[in-house]
Protein backbone atom coordinates (compact mmCIF):
# COMPACT_ATOMS: atom_id res chain seq x y z
CA UNK A 1 0.00 0.00 0.00
CA UNK A 2 1.59 3.11 -1.48
CA UNK A 3 0.78 6.81 -0.33
CA UNK A 4 -0.68 7.00 -3.78
CA UNK A 5 -3.09 4.44 -2.84
CA UNK A 6 -4.25 6.17 0.46
CA UNK A 7 -4.92 9.60 -1.27
CA UNK A 8 -6.86 7.81 -4.12
CA UNK A 9 -8.91 5.43 -2.09
CA UNK A 10 -9.47 8.32 0.91
CA UNK A 11 -10.97 10.24 -2.10
CA UNK A 12 -13.52 7.82 -2.91
CA UNK A 13 -14.27 6.94 0.67
CA UNK A 14 -15.36 10.76 0.21
CA UNK A 15 -17.33 9.76 -2.92
CA UNK A 16 -19.14 6.78 -1.79
CA UNK A 17 -20.49 9.26 1.09
CA UNK A 18 -22.41 11.44 -1.33
CA UNK A 19 -24.74 8.40 -1.83
CA UNK A 20 -26.10 8.08 1.86
CA UNK A 21 -29.47 8.23 1.75
CA UNK A 22 -29.88 8.02 -1.86
CA UNK A 23 -28.56 4.58 -2.64
CA UNK A 24 -30.37 3.08 -0.24
CA UNK A 25 -31.34 -0.56 -0.12
CA UNK A 26 -27.54 -0.49 -1.65
CA UNK A 27 -24.50 0.06 -0.17
CA UNK A 28 -22.87 2.86 -0.83
CA UNK A 29 -19.40 3.48 -2.95
CA UNK A 30 -17.42 5.59 -4.00
CA UNK A 31 -14.94 5.24 -7.05
CA UNK A 32 -11.84 6.79 -9.01
CA UNK A 33 -10.01 5.94 -11.62
CA UNK A 34 -6.46 6.59 -12.79
CA UNK A 35 -4.84 6.55 -16.30
CA UNK A 36 -1.77 4.66 -17.05
CA UNK A 37 0.54 7.82 -16.06
CA UNK A 38 -1.47 8.15 -12.58
CA UNK A 39 -3.71 11.19 -13.15
CA UNK A 40 -7.21 11.34 -11.90
CA UNK A 41 -9.25 10.72 -15.08
CA UNK A 42 -12.66 9.96 -13.48
CA UNK A 43 -14.88 9.95 -10.20
CA UNK A 44 -17.79 8.47 -9.58
CA UNK A 45 -20.46 7.38 -6.66
CA UNK A 46 -23.63 4.98 -6.54
CA UNK A 47 -26.07 7.81 -6.47
CA UNK A 48 -29.48 5.82 -6.19
CA UNK A 49 -30.76 2.24 -6.18
CA UNK A 50 -31.26 0.66 -10.07
CA UNK A 51 -28.55 4.11 -11.58
CA UNK A 52 -25.52 3.50 -12.48
CA UNK A 53 -22.86 2.43 -9.87
CA UNK A 54 -19.24 3.79 -8.96
CA UNK A 55 -17.13 2.17 -11.67
CA UNK A 56 -19.80 2.82 -14.43
CA UNK A 57 -20.11 6.31 -13.27
CA UNK A 58 -16.17 6.37 -13.27
CA UNK A 59 -15.62 4.59 -16.46
CA UNK A 60 -18.02 6.62 -18.52
CA UNK A 61 -15.73 9.97 -17.09
CA UNK A 62 -12.19 8.12 -17.70
CA UNK A 63 -13.30 7.23 -21.34
CA UNK A 64 -10.32 5.80 -23.14
CA UNK A 65 -7.65 7.28 -20.38
CA UNK A 66 -9.06 3.98 -18.66
CA UNK A 67 -7.42 1.50 -20.58
CA UNK A 68 -4.21 0.55 -19.06
CA UNK A 69 -5.10 2.51 -15.52
CA UNK A 70 -5.96 1.77 -11.90
CA UNK A 71 -9.48 1.80 -10.36
CA UNK A 72 -9.69 2.33 -6.39
CA UNK A 73 -12.85 1.07 -5.30
CA UNK A 74 -14.26 1.50 -1.20
CA UNK A 75 -16.53 -2.20 -2.27
CA UNK A 76 -15.39 -5.13 -3.99
CA UNK A 77 -17.09 -4.85 -7.21
CA UNK A 78 -19.86 -6.95 -7.99
CA UNK A 79 -20.22 -9.87 -10.13
CA UNK A 80 -23.78 -10.74 -10.94
CA UNK A 81 -26.66 -8.84 -12.92
CA UNK A 82 -29.24 -7.06 -11.18
CA UNK A 83 -31.04 -3.74 -12.28
CA UNK A 84 -27.74 -3.19 -13.91
CA UNK A 85 -25.01 -5.07 -14.71
CA UNK A 86 -21.96 -6.57 -13.43
CA UNK A 87 -18.82 -4.06 -12.02
CA UNK A 88 -16.27 -6.77 -13.06
CA UNK A 89 -17.66 -6.73 -16.97
CA UNK A 90 -17.39 -2.90 -16.78
CA UNK A 91 -13.65 -2.92 -15.99
CA UNK A 92 -12.60 -5.48 -17.87
CA UNK A 93 -14.22 -4.02 -21.07
CA UNK A 94 -12.67 -0.66 -20.01
CA UNK A 95 -8.69 -2.11 -19.92
CA UNK A 96 -8.33 -1.77 -16.78
CA UNK A 97 -4.81 -3.29 -15.52
CA UNK A 98 -5.17 -2.68 -11.43
CA UNK A 99 -8.28 -2.66 -9.49
CA UNK A 100 -7.48 -1.53 -5.31
CA UNK A 101 -10.42 -2.54 -3.07
CA UNK A 102 -11.03 -1.23 0.20
CA UNK A 103 -13.56 -3.57 1.69
CA UNK A 104 -14.89 -7.03 0.15
CA UNK A 105 -18.30 -7.74 -0.08
CA UNK A 106 -20.19 -9.95 1.96
CA UNK A 107 -23.59 -9.81 0.18
CA UNK A 108 -23.12 -13.61 -1.66
CA UNK A 109 -24.90 -12.63 -4.22
CA UNK A 110 -22.75 -9.77 -5.40
CA UNK A 111 -19.42 -11.05 -4.04
CA UNK A 112 -16.34 -12.92 -6.30
CA UNK A 113 -15.78 -9.72 -8.17
CA UNK A 114 -12.07 -9.20 -6.94
CA UNK A 115 -11.34 -13.72 -7.89
CA UNK A 116 -13.22 -12.81 -11.85
CA UNK A 117 -11.09 -9.48 -11.86
CA UNK A 118 -7.84 -11.44 -11.24
CA UNK A 119 -8.72 -14.64 -13.68
CA UNK A 120 -8.94 -12.12 -16.54
CA UNK A 121 -5.47 -11.00 -15.73
CA UNK A 122 -6.56 -7.88 -13.84
CA UNK A 123 -4.11 -6.92 -10.73
CA UNK A 124 -6.33 -6.65 -7.18
CA UNK A 125 -5.12 -5.78 -4.06
CA UNK A 126 -7.84 -5.70 -1.63
CA UNK A 127 -7.60 -4.05 1.96
CA UNK A 128 -6.74 -0.39 1.55
CA UNK A 129 -8.34 1.83 4.10
CA UNK A 130 -10.69 -1.00 5.34
CA UNK A 131 -11.89 0.61 8.49
CA UNK A 132 -12.63 4.16 6.96
CA UNK A 133 -14.32 2.70 4.00
CA UNK A 134 -16.54 -0.03 6.51
CA UNK A 135 -17.33 3.46 8.64
CA UNK A 136 -18.71 5.28 5.77
CA UNK A 137 -20.77 2.46 4.42
CA UNK A 138 -21.73 0.74 8.48
CA UNK A 139 -25.43 0.97 7.69
CA UNK A 140 -25.55 -1.43 4.80
CA UNK A 141 -22.68 -3.50 6.30
CA UNK A 142 -24.49 -3.90 9.25
CA UNK A 143 -27.95 -5.22 7.00
CA UNK A 144 -25.81 -7.73 5.49
CA UNK A 145 -24.04 -9.25 8.80
CA UNK A 146 -27.10 -9.11 10.87
CA UNK A 147 -29.67 -9.29 9.35
CA UNK A 148 -31.22 -6.16 10.68
CA UNK A 149 -31.12 -2.03 10.21
CA UNK A 150 -28.46 -0.21 11.65
CA UNK A 151 -29.44 1.56 14.47
CA UNK A 152 -28.32 5.07 15.55
CA UNK A 153 -30.08 6.74 18.96
CA UNK A 154 -29.99 10.46 18.81
CA UNK A 155 -30.46 12.64 21.52
CA UNK A 156 -30.25 16.38 22.00
CA UNK A 157 -29.77 17.71 25.86
CA UNK A 158 -28.17 20.30 28.27
CA UNK A 159 -24.90 19.53 29.52
CA UNK A 160 -26.31 18.03 32.90
CA UNK A 161 -28.18 15.76 30.66
CA UNK A 162 -31.83 17.00 30.44
CA UNK A 163 -34.05 16.91 27.60
CA UNK A 164 -36.66 18.82 28.99
CA UNK A 165 -37.33 21.29 31.79
CA UNK A 166 -39.45 20.23 34.82
CA UNK A 167 -42.55 21.16 33.46
CA UNK A 168 -42.21 19.42 30.31
CA UNK A 169 -40.89 22.39 27.97
CA UNK A 170 -38.32 21.31 25.48
CA UNK A 171 -38.56 23.50 22.54
CA UNK A 172 -35.57 24.43 21.77
CA UNK A 173 -32.55 23.63 23.52
CA UNK A 174 -30.23 23.32 20.99
CA UNK A 175 -29.69 25.69 18.47
CA UNK A 176 -31.08 25.74 14.47
CA UNK A 177 -27.50 24.58 13.50
CA UNK A 178 -28.19 21.40 15.59
CA UNK A 179 -31.22 20.97 14.24
CA UNK A 180 -30.74 21.43 10.85
CA UNK A 181 -27.77 18.97 11.13
CA UNK A 182 -30.58 16.37 13.16
CA UNK A 183 -32.29 16.95 9.30
CA UNK A 184 -29.19 15.83 7.60
CA UNK A 185 -29.17 12.97 9.84
CA UNK A 186 -32.57 12.20 9.09
CA UNK A 187 -31.82 12.37 5.36
CA UNK A 188 -29.13 9.91 5.72
CA UNK A 189 -31.69 6.99 7.03
CA UNK A 190 -34.43 5.27 5.73
CA UNK A 191 -36.49 5.05 9.05
CA UNK A 192 -36.70 7.78 12.00
CA UNK A 193 -38.29 6.08 14.89
CA UNK A 194 -40.30 8.01 17.75
CA UNK A 195 -42.79 6.16 20.23
CA UNK A 196 -45.89 7.08 21.18
CA UNK A 197 -44.88 9.23 24.33
CA UNK A 198 -43.01 11.22 22.12
CA UNK A 199 -45.91 11.87 19.49
CA UNK A 200 -48.66 12.83 22.16
CA UNK A 201 -46.50 14.76 24.11
CA UNK A 202 -44.77 16.90 21.52
CA UNK A 203 -46.60 15.98 18.22
CA UNK A 204 -43.36 15.67 15.98
CA UNK A 205 -43.61 15.84 11.81
CA UNK A 206 -40.68 13.12 12.27
CA UNK A 207 -39.91 14.29 8.29
CA UNK A 208 -35.87 15.17 6.92
CA UNK A 209 -36.61 18.80 5.70
CA UNK A 210 -33.81 19.00 3.50
CA UNK A 211 -33.27 19.60 -0.80
CA UNK A 212 -35.23 17.39 -2.31
CA UNK A 213 -32.47 15.96 -4.41
CA UNK A 214 -30.46 14.58 -1.09
CA UNK A 215 -33.01 11.24 -1.02
CA UNK A 216 -34.60 9.37 -3.70
CA UNK A 217 -37.62 8.46 -1.65
CA UNK A 218 -39.06 10.11 1.91
CA UNK A 219 -37.89 9.04 4.81
CA UNK A 220 -40.24 6.04 6.67
CA UNK A 221 -41.67 7.86 10.23
CA UNK A 222 -42.34 4.91 12.39
CA UNK A 223 -44.35 4.87 15.73
CA UNK A 224 -43.42 2.65 18.36
CA UNK A 225 -46.85 2.51 19.75
CA UNK A 226 -48.13 -0.82 21.54
CA UNK A 227 -51.75 0.83 22.67
CA UNK A 228 -52.65 2.21 18.92
CA UNK A 229 -52.90 5.20 20.78
CA UNK A 230 -51.96 7.62 18.17
CA UNK A 231 -54.49 9.85 17.22
CA UNK A 232 -56.04 11.11 13.95
CA UNK A 233 -54.53 14.37 14.28
CA UNK A 234 -51.00 13.45 14.23
CA UNK A 235 -48.49 14.91 12.18
CA UNK A 236 -47.08 11.84 11.30
CA UNK A 237 -50.26 11.04 10.03
CA UNK A 238 -50.02 13.88 7.39
CA UNK A 239 -49.26 12.22 4.50
CA UNK A 240 -46.49 14.35 4.10
CA UNK A 241 -43.74 11.22 4.22
CA UNK A 242 -44.79 7.43 4.68
CA UNK A 243 -45.85 5.80 8.21
CA UNK A 244 -45.58 2.68 10.18
CA UNK A 245 -47.41 2.37 13.16
CA UNK A 246 -45.96 -0.42 15.02
CA UNK A 247 -48.76 -2.14 17.29
CA UNK A 248 -49.16 -5.09 20.15
CA UNK A 249 -51.01 -7.90 18.04
CA UNK A 250 -53.61 -7.83 21.04
CA UNK A 251 -54.12 -4.04 20.30
CA UNK A 252 -57.03 -3.08 19.14
CA UNK A 253 -56.51 -0.85 15.81
CA UNK A 254 -58.61 2.05 15.45
CA UNK A 255 -59.95 2.74 11.81
CA UNK A 256 -57.81 5.83 11.20
CA UNK A 257 -54.92 3.65 11.45
CA UNK A 258 -55.66 0.81 9.60
CA UNK A 259 -53.65 1.18 6.89
CA UNK A 260 -50.68 2.29 8.96
CA UNK A 261 -50.68 -0.51 11.53
CA UNK A 262 -48.07 -3.62 11.52
CA UNK A 263 -48.90 -6.16 14.44
CA UNK A 264 -45.90 -7.21 16.19
CA UNK A 265 -45.75 -9.40 19.71
CA UNK A 266 -46.18 -7.60 23.03
CA UNK A 267 -43.15 -8.02 25.16
CA UNK A 268 -43.14 -6.14 29.04
CA UNK A 269 -43.14 -2.86 28.50
CA UNK A 270 -44.08 -2.43 24.93
CA UNK A 271 -43.40 -4.42 21.58
CA UNK A 272 -40.84 -6.77 20.52
CA UNK A 273 -38.01 -4.53 19.31
CA UNK A 274 -35.72 -7.42 17.63
CA UNK A 275 -39.05 -8.71 15.58
CA UNK A 276 -39.84 -4.55 14.74
CA UNK A 277 -36.20 -4.33 13.54
CA UNK A 278 -36.76 -7.94 11.55
CA UNK A 279 -39.84 -6.11 10.19
CA UNK A 280 -37.64 -3.20 8.77
CA UNK A 281 -35.55 -5.00 7.71
CA UNK A 282 -38.12 -6.85 5.96
CA UNK A 283 -38.84 -3.89 4.02
CA UNK A 284 -35.71 -2.81 2.58
CA UNK A 285 -35.00 -0.54 5.93
CA UNK A 286 -31.28 -0.25 6.15
CA UNK A 287 -30.61 2.04 8.40
CA UNK A 288 -32.91 3.72 11.25
CA UNK A 289 -32.99 6.86 13.28
CA UNK A 290 -34.22 6.52 17.15
CA UNK A 291 -35.67 9.85 18.27
CA UNK A 292 -38.66 9.38 20.58
CA UNK A 293 -37.64 10.12 24.14
CA UNK A 294 -36.22 8.23 27.00
CA UNK A 295 -37.90 5.18 27.67
CA UNK A 296 -37.68 4.20 23.60
CA UNK A 297 -34.15 4.81 23.91
CA UNK A 298 -33.48 2.79 26.95
CA UNK A 299 -35.11 -0.05 25.43
CA UNK A 300 -33.05 -0.28 22.14
CA UNK A 301 -30.21 0.16 24.79
CA UNK A 302 -31.17 -2.34 27.08
CA UNK A 303 -31.93 -5.17 24.07
CA UNK A 304 -28.70 -3.83 22.34
CA UNK A 305 -29.96 -2.64 19.67
CA UNK A 306 -27.90 0.53 19.03
CA UNK A 307 -24.97 0.97 17.19
CA UNK A 308 -24.39 4.67 16.87
CA UNK A 309 -25.09 7.27 19.43
CA UNK A 310 -25.40 10.77 18.04
CA UNK A 311 -25.59 13.57 20.69
CA UNK A 312 -26.43 17.32 20.52
CA UNK A 313 -25.50 19.28 23.74
CA UNK A 314 -26.22 22.48 24.63
CA UNK A 315 -24.41 24.59 26.60
CA UNK A 316 -27.01 25.12 28.99
CA UNK A 317 -28.26 23.56 32.84
CA UNK A 318 -31.77 22.47 33.76
CA UNK A 319 -30.74 20.78 37.08
CA UNK A 320 -34.21 19.01 36.80
CA UNK A 321 -36.40 17.54 34.59
CA UNK A 322 -37.21 14.49 32.53
CA UNK A 323 -33.48 13.08 31.18
CA UNK A 324 -32.23 12.16 28.21
CA UNK A 325 -32.22 8.76 28.49
CA UNK A 326 -34.50 5.76 30.32
CA UNK A 327 -33.67 2.87 31.79
CA UNK A 328 -30.80 0.87 29.61
CA UNK A 329 -30.81 -2.17 31.70
CA UNK A 330 -28.11 -1.34 34.16
CA UNK A 331 -28.78 -2.00 38.27
CA UNK A 332 -24.79 -1.56 38.67
CA UNK A 333 -21.85 -0.29 37.98
CA UNK A 334 -20.44 -3.35 36.54
CA UNK A 335 -23.24 -3.36 33.69
CA UNK A 336 -22.62 -0.06 32.06
CA UNK A 337 -22.87 0.41 28.90
CA UNK A 338 -19.45 1.67 27.72
CA UNK A 339 -19.10 3.65 24.82
CA UNK A 340 -16.33 4.86 22.26
CA UNK A 341 -16.01 8.54 20.86
CA UNK A 342 -15.85 8.77 17.39
CA UNK A 343 -16.30 12.52 16.65
CA UNK A 344 -16.78 15.85 18.70
CA UNK A 345 -18.00 18.58 16.40
CA UNK A 346 -18.87 21.83 17.16
CA UNK A 347 -22.18 22.78 15.93
CA UNK A 348 -23.29 26.76 16.25
CA UNK A 349 -23.08 27.20 19.80
CA UNK A 350 -23.71 23.11 20.47
CA UNK A 351 -21.49 20.61 21.04
CA UNK A 352 -22.27 17.49 18.52
CA UNK A 353 -20.87 14.10 19.79
CA UNK A 354 -20.71 10.72 17.67
CA UNK A 355 -19.81 7.45 19.91
CA UNK A 356 -20.22 4.01 19.12
CA UNK A 357 -20.23 0.91 21.58
CA UNK A 358 -17.10 -0.84 22.53
CA UNK A 359 -17.98 -3.85 22.01
CA UNK A 360 -19.69 -4.97 18.41
CA UNK A 361 -23.35 -5.39 18.36
CA UNK A 362 -22.99 -9.32 17.29
CA UNK A 363 -24.85 -10.64 14.38
CA UNK A 364 -28.44 -12.14 14.83
CA UNK A 365 -30.37 -14.29 12.81
CA UNK A 366 -33.50 -12.17 11.65
CA UNK A 367 -36.88 -12.94 13.16
CA UNK A 368 -39.17 -13.66 10.16
CA UNK A 369 -41.52 -11.03 9.37
CA UNK A 370 -45.10 -11.94 9.59
CA UNK A 371 -46.54 -9.02 8.28
CA UNK A 372 -43.51 -8.60 5.24
CA UNK A 373 -43.35 -10.69 2.31
CA UNK A 374 -40.42 -8.52 1.07
CA UNK A 375 -37.21 -10.16 0.70
CA UNK A 376 -33.94 -8.91 2.64
CA UNK A 377 -31.86 -5.91 1.12
CA UNK A 378 -29.60 -6.94 -2.20
CA UNK A 379 -27.40 -4.94 -3.63
CA UNK A 380 -29.25 -4.70 -7.26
Amino acid sequence: MTSGDILHMRRAIALAARGLGGASPNPVVGCVILDPSGEVAGEGFHAYAGGPHAEVVALREAGGRARGGTAYVTLEPCDHTGRTGPCTAALLEAGVARVVVAVSDPNPKAAGGAATLRRHGVVVDEGVLTAEAEEVNAAWLTSVRAGRPYVTWKFAATVDGRSAAEDGTSQWITSPEARADVHRLRAESDAVVAGIGTVLADDPQLTARVPATSRAAPVLRVVVDPGARTPATARVLDGEAPTLVAVAEDAAVPAHLSRHAVRLPRVPGGIDLHALLAELHGRQVVSVMVEGGPTLAGAFLREGLVDRVVGYLAPALLGAGPAALGAAGVSTITEIHRLEFAEATPVGPDLKLVLRPQSPVPSKSPVPSKSSGRTSPKES
